[in-house]
């Protein structure tokens, strides 16, 4: 997943947008803030600790958070607020996936080109598999019990037994790759964020069965799905949300959405599909029907929330910042800079609904 970057459409490009996609927004209604889908911050949970941060992971059955911090994966206890545990030695982490049938868990590190396996009740490291270059993405698929790392500097996912951690293929995503979602039905998509696509792949037989452009939507980052109506919501980095059909892949509807989405969430009881913001906002998209959506709602956070967490059990929402000096720290050979953090200001920020009055 990207860190924090500054997207910038010019005034031209957005006209053009404006003008050329009003087909996109004829399934979209722009509503006025509804009681029972305000989301407002609750709480702030202070971690303090040093490194930046890449995807949120909730087990909402064990009530942990998993929170990957550049070299370790820190586990939070989300009713009392407690650090339970930490998993060392995952270097560049960027995402956590869980098996809680098989009592695993899985650890993609960027930088080491690894997944770590490691047992959910004790926290320890059962062992470690070769990925591709720069696993981002993980994902549990729990038809095939397999495990895939999505790899963004090889356009890759590397596949591996969940029981055995025995690697059964490489797949060529032709792009690469950011969030990934599974459909619990042996199947999963993956946003190729330089191609602008969505790639849906056969967990079975590990082969793609498409590639469907995301076309006005570009840059696509964070992923989630409806399963019962066989929605994909999928976040943009020119703040669009698309929302794509699961079995055909023609998109359903556009939605304008927060500048720098990461991380995208959808609640299947609710019917609510989240957008988190790096610029300080989250947007709220209610699903009305499997074809129409409406925008209830764009809550203030904090800048730097662009990653999400969603609690199944209690309709919160967990995202993560810190604070930032105004200078930045160039990024190694890419032509972008990202905000310097201030060390001991990590935070975790919970959201949760305004009763309905």
């Amino acid at each position: 997943m990207n860190t924090i970057i500054s997207r910038r459409i010019g005034t031209a490009i957005a006209s053009m947008f404006i003008s050329g996609l009003s087909f996109c927004f004829q399934n979209v209604v722009i509503s006025g803030t509804l009681p029972s889908h305000n989301y407002h911050i609750i709480k702030k949970i202070p971690l303090g600790g040093e490194g930046g941060w890449d995807y949120l992971t909730l087990d909402s059955a064990a009530r942990r958070l998993y929170i990957t911090r550049s070299t370790r994966v820190t586990v939070l206890n989300v009713d009392t607020g407690l650090v339970v545990g930490e998993i060392p030695h995952t270097a560049g982490v960027h995402g956590v996936a869980i098996a809680p049938e098989l009592s695993r868990g899985f650890i993609s590190n960027g930088k080491a080109a690894t997944a770590t396996v490691f047992d959910l009740k004790t926290l320890q490291v059962i062992g470690e598999v070769k990925t591709g270059s720069n696993p981002d993405a993980i994902v549990y698929e729990p038809m095939s019990k397999k495990v895939f790392t999505f790899n963004g500097n090889s356009n890759s996912a590397t596949v591996f037994d969940a029981k055995t951690t025995k690697v059964l293929g490489t797949i060529a995503l032709g792009g690469k790759p950011e969030f990934a979602a599974a459909d619990g039905l042996g199947q999963i998509f993956v946003n190729l964020e330089d191609k602008s696509e969505v790639v849906a792949i056969n967990t079975s037989n590990l082969k793609v069965k498409g590639h469907w452009a995301l076309k006005p939507c570009s840059q696509p980052t964070g992923i989630a799905i409806d399963r019962q109506h066989r929605r994909l919501f999928i976040g943009c980095g020119n703040q669009l949300m698309s929302v794509v059909d699961a079995n055909t892949g023609s998109i359903k509807a556009t939605l304008p959405i927060g500048k720098r989405t990461d991380a995208i969430a959808y609640d299947p009881v609710t019917r609510l599909a989240f957008s988190s913001n790096g610029e300080g906002s989250l947007t709220v998209v209610h699903e009305d029907s499997a074809d129409k959506f409406s925008i209830v709602n764009n809550v203030v956070t904090q800048p730097g929330a662009r990653t999400m967490a969603l609690d199944l059990k209690t309709h919160k929402l967990y995202l993560d910042t810190a604070k930032f000096q105004a200078t930045s720290t160039p990024v190694s050979g890419q032509v972008r800079s990202r905000p310097t953090i201030i060390p001991g200001t990590f935070v975790i920020l919970v959201l949760a609904k305004t009763a309905a009055t």
